[in-house]
């Protein structure tokens, strides 16, 4: 904390350095409520797809200033200090990035439970996946270039590239040509508590609301069923196990 300071010309060093850590933070607080705001006024599809063109915009703006500032290049919208990377240090950033994702989500859990309880905290849980699930699944279909309706070998491809599928081992296993079984075959959260000795947790609630709420903002026509999630029973070789089928 700053706690001194009655302006900000009377900062050190260290403490102009964790400001600017501040307004970071500031700046993606800032861009997510805009994002909550216009979907709260205009409803979940516009909002995504003024959430892609403000991004695309704002994006461009701050990193150029960035990178002028800072004296790094940038390469088709890419900082060059990136592309200069070794390849098993870029996927290792990659990888650490979607873990810190993980961390972050528990944090918020547990902050939740430590003060409210287990039941406020899987509420605001599964609230969040409803509104997370649809938004991760239009930005993979962003960035893969897939169309509006890829039906289920699109849908194999938003799988593999959600965050959860950096973390976590997961498979696909096709019933017929309308649908496929998707297992999460090693789950990261799980097998920590596992190792330790707890129950699984219970994530049935979330996952219901997380697998559907993804595969119907990927094609619309693809349904989701649980075969299984905990606290269900399941096999030493998944954790959690779901049948998506292409409608019609």
């Amino acid at each position: 904390m700053l706690k001194n300071a009655n302006s900000p010309d009377q900062l050190d060093k260290k403490e102009t350095a964790r400001l600017v850590v501040d307004l970071f933070h500031r700046a993606i607080i800032h861009h997510a409520m805009w994002f909550a705001e216009v979907r709260h006024q205009m409803g979940m599809d516009r909002a995504l797809e003024y959430l892609h063109a403000a991004t695309k915009k704002s994006y461009e703006v701050q990193m150029g200033h960035l990178a002028k500032l800072l004296g790094f290049s940038m390469e088709d919208g890419i900082p060059g200090a990136l592309l200069a990377m070794d390849d098993k240090d870029l996927i290792a950033l990659r990888d650490r990035v979607a873990k810190n994702w993980l961390a972050g989500d528990g944090i918020w859990f547990q902050t939740i439970e430590s003060t409210e309880g287990l039941n406020e905290a899987k509420r605001c849980n599964d609230s969040c996946w409803a509104q997370f699930s649809p938004f991760e699944a239009a930005s993979i279909k962003k960035l893969l270039g897939l169309p509006e309706n890829p039906g289920l070998e699109g849908l194999k491809k938003a799988l593999a590239f959600r965050v959860y599928g950096f973390i976590n081992d997961q498979s696909f296993t096709d019933e017929t040509p309308d649908s496929f079984v998707f297992q999460m075959n090693d789950c990261r959260v799980q097998s920590a508590r596992k190792r330790k000795g707890l129950q699984d947790y219970p994530c049935k609630s979330a996952g219901l609301v997380e697998y559907s709420y993804f595969a119907r903002a990927v094609d619309n026509r693809i349904t989701t069923q649980c075969i299984g999630c905990p606290p269900d029973e399941h096999p030493d070789e998944w954790f959690c196990a779901w049948k998506f089928t292409l409608a019609g």
